[in-house]
């Protein structure tokens, strides 16, 4: 098998049947074998069923690996590696704005530059709003300071690559997992293309602004411990300040007869103090948290029923 497609989705039953139409007009004649792997992760429509039918038509070789209950992207994303059996791999959505052609310039692209292990897209322009923009470029902003692995600014999961760097990705069972960081930190000559994401054909993005954010803080807690660091700072600028307002305050008691401030700022410091304390324990909570569900050891994803076309040849 050359290659493997893997498709996560997500409540895409009307998406799936026009995914798979693209991928074989995009491929038709390509003169290597393919697969596609769909993911269903807990979808909450009639994907499944729709991914059956596909399943029982085989109009191009299809293996669907569904979950128990909806374990996120990234889980599929790597449920769907484990179970991918092509020589080159390529992570794509169901929804069409990550064309198959572009997946088979990528093939071609892996074929004739051995020095390149992965291919991946980057979209040269975002369609849209200036807060959205302006939030996903300071996380990358910051994740790149903070960081030691460093992510290509709006490169997405649209990538190709090879199966040796696959097998590297499966050997870290992290919880938590945060793709575009683990293809930084796997390392590996990469090559960036742009593209441009086409509208979805159906369907609204499951992407919200809370999901963005939780996505972007796991990125920053799971590959720099600068928010630790930045606790141990904050409390020794703290102490300092302290010190010199204690120095201050007996100055001016002594040498200046004036009473020592009272009630007004003490409140006031009161209150900061506790909040930096409170953000500082917050911190720390956020990566004891994610030690602690990582030493229960649970799988990353639970998968219920796995069809492939190999058990019906």
């Amino acid at each position: 098998m050359k290659l493997s497609l893997v498709v996560p989705c997500y409540n895409e039953e009307e998406s799936v049947g026009l995914f798979q139409d693209a991928v074989i007009g995009a491929f038709d004649n390509c003169g290597y074998d393919y697969e596609i792997v769909f993911v269903n992760d807990g979808s909450k429509d009639n994907t499944l069923f729709r991914l059956k039918k596909l399943f029982k038509e085989q109009k191009c070789p299809i293996k669907i690996v569904s979950f128990s209950r909806n374990f996120g992207k990234e889980s599929a994303i790597y449920a769907g590696m484990k179970h991918a059996s092509g020589e080159y791999i390529s992570l794509i959505d169901a929804d069409l704005q990550q064309r198959p052609e572009i997946v088979r310039d990528m093939v071609k692209m892996l074929d004739e530059h051995q020095e390149y292990d992965v291919v991946a897209a980057y979209q040269d322009r975002r369609n849209e709003g200036k807060i959205l923009r302006f939030f996903k470029k300071s996380f990358y902003n910051i994740i790149n300071r903070l960081s030691n692995v460093k992510l290509q600014p709006d490169a997405s999961d649209f990538r190709t690559f090879r199966r040796c760097v696959a097998d590297n990705l499966m050997d870290m069972a992290e919880y938590h997992r945060f793709s575009k960081g683990l293809f930084a930190w796997v390392g590996y000559e990469t090559c960036f293309i742009p593209y441009t994401a086409c509208e979805r054909v159906c369907g609204t993005t499951k992407w919200s602004f809370r999901k963005l954010l939780n996505y972007a803080i796991d990125g920053i807690i799971g590959f720099s411990t600068a928010p630790l660091r930045l606790s141990t700072y904050l409390g020794a600028f703290t102490a300092l300040a302290a010190l010199f307002y204690l120095i201050v305050v007996i100055c001016q008691k002594l040498f200046s007869g004036i009473d020592i401030p009272g009630y007004a700022t003490a409140i006031v410091l009161i209150l900061a103090l506790g909040a930096m304390q409170l953000i500082c324990i917050g911190i720390i909570g956020e990566y004891v948290g994610r030690a602690f569900e990582q030493s229960k050891n649970r799988p990353i994803y639970i998968a219920k029923e796995v069809l492939s076309y190999e058990e019906t040849e």
